[in-house]
């Protein structure tokens, strides 16, 4: 069996955008903060500390904010990054003749905008990578740090017209009770507690630049960040590549032997790495079932019963605690929720 493209249905945890509302926060009015969530579709964390939150809802803030807080970083480093910041950005890695120029024009563009971080760029004979530097003492922004990480992978996968595999993804802060979440972001091993933020390439894969015309720059600028915030590389962590084998497989038929099967491992090996990304097949079965429901709940197009039993439960009782466990609401409370809200 061949493992394919990891389908757009990962959600992250309200947690993980917490920092995000933070820092957006003291940018608004109480009044127009609780707007952009509302028409984001968007509870805080504080209300549903189990909450999940989906692509569609991180790019509708996303560009609702961008635009009316003035700050293309919606507060996210302690200089506004003005309009039109990303346009420029975009225009000038676009002329770069290989992705590791890119890097290295992305890591200056940033230089001139940001007073608590320099951007470092380093390359050795077999490695590129770019570093967060302080300049001074700083609680690192933990969204803050991932956006900016993401938004240089973004970049050199728009270029190279395909998802740049990254060697590793470090972070200099604790890691968080919601870090599963990283690996819906990153094609890559991601590490907590590290001296700085980075991310780094093998620079085998950093070849060079294909031509990027200007209505392609528009496209990515109106499409932001829906094209690459969360991953749909095929070189993916061993828990990605079980996603993506669950995401084809009846759930009749889902069990780790066939997984293991299908990537080509022994049972006992699939459930080593598993480990080694801190997770297990059981957890990431049920993140997919709980991604998948929310999608149908959503939509509004499946009664509760069929979502359950599209999602491997053999009655909806089962499905209603399951499901409460994931998002702290039970389905009906989350449809009507919805419903309200539209």
């Amino acid at each position: 069996m061949t493992i394919e493209k990891l389908p757009q249905l990962s959600t992250v945890s309200s947690q993980f955008i917490a920092d995000w509302l933070a820092a957006l926060r003291p940018l608004c009015s109480a009044d127009h903060f609780a707007s952009l969530l509302q028409r984001s579709d968007l509870q805080t964390g504080e209300d549903v500390p189990n909450g999940r939150v989906t692509l569609d809802q991180i790019v509708c803030l996303y560009r609702l904010a961008a635009v009316e807080t003035g700050d293309e970083m919606m507060g996210l480093w302690s200089r506004p990054i003005r309009h039109r910041a990303l346009q420029h950005l975009l225009t000038s890695v676009r002329e770069a003749t290989s992705l590791s120029s890119a890097l290295y024009r992305f890591s200056t563009f940033w230089n001139l905008l940001l007073d608590d971080y320099e951007l470092v760029f380093s390359e050795t004979d077999d490695m590129s990578a770019l570093r967060l530097m302080p300049r001074t003492d700083l609680i690192p922004q933990r969204f803050g740090h991932m956006l900016i990480l993401k938004l240089a992978h973004g970049l050199i996968s728009w270029l190279a017209r395909h998802e740049v595999p990254v060697k590793a993804v470090g972070f200099a802060f604790a890691r968080p009770a919601f870090d599963e979440d990283y690996a819906v972001i990153f094609p890559a091993p991601v590490r907590f507690n590290q001296p700085t933020t980075s991310i780094t390439f093998d620079l085998r894969v950093l070849g060079p630049v294909q031509v990027r015309s200007s209505a392609d720059l528009d496209l990515f600028l109106e499409n932001a960040p829906r094209d690459w915030i969360f991953t749909r590389s095929q070189v993916h962590t061993q828990s990605l590549r079980v996603r993506s084998y669950l995401s084809q497989t009846g759930w009749d038929n889902a069990n780790l032997t066939g997984a293991a099967r299908a990537l080509h491992l022994t049972p006992r090996t699939l459930i080593r790495k598993l480990e080694a990304d801190g997770t297990s097949f059981q957890v990431i079965k049920d993140a997919l079932r709980r991604d998948i429901a929310i999608r149908h709940l959503q939509t509004g197009q499946h009664s509760i019963e069929s979502v359950a039993h599209e999602v491997g439960f053999s009655s909806a009782a089962n499905f209603h605690k399951a499901f409460q466990r994931w998002t702290g609401n039970r389905p009906g409370e989350y449809r009507r929720r919805r419903t309200a809200e539209e």
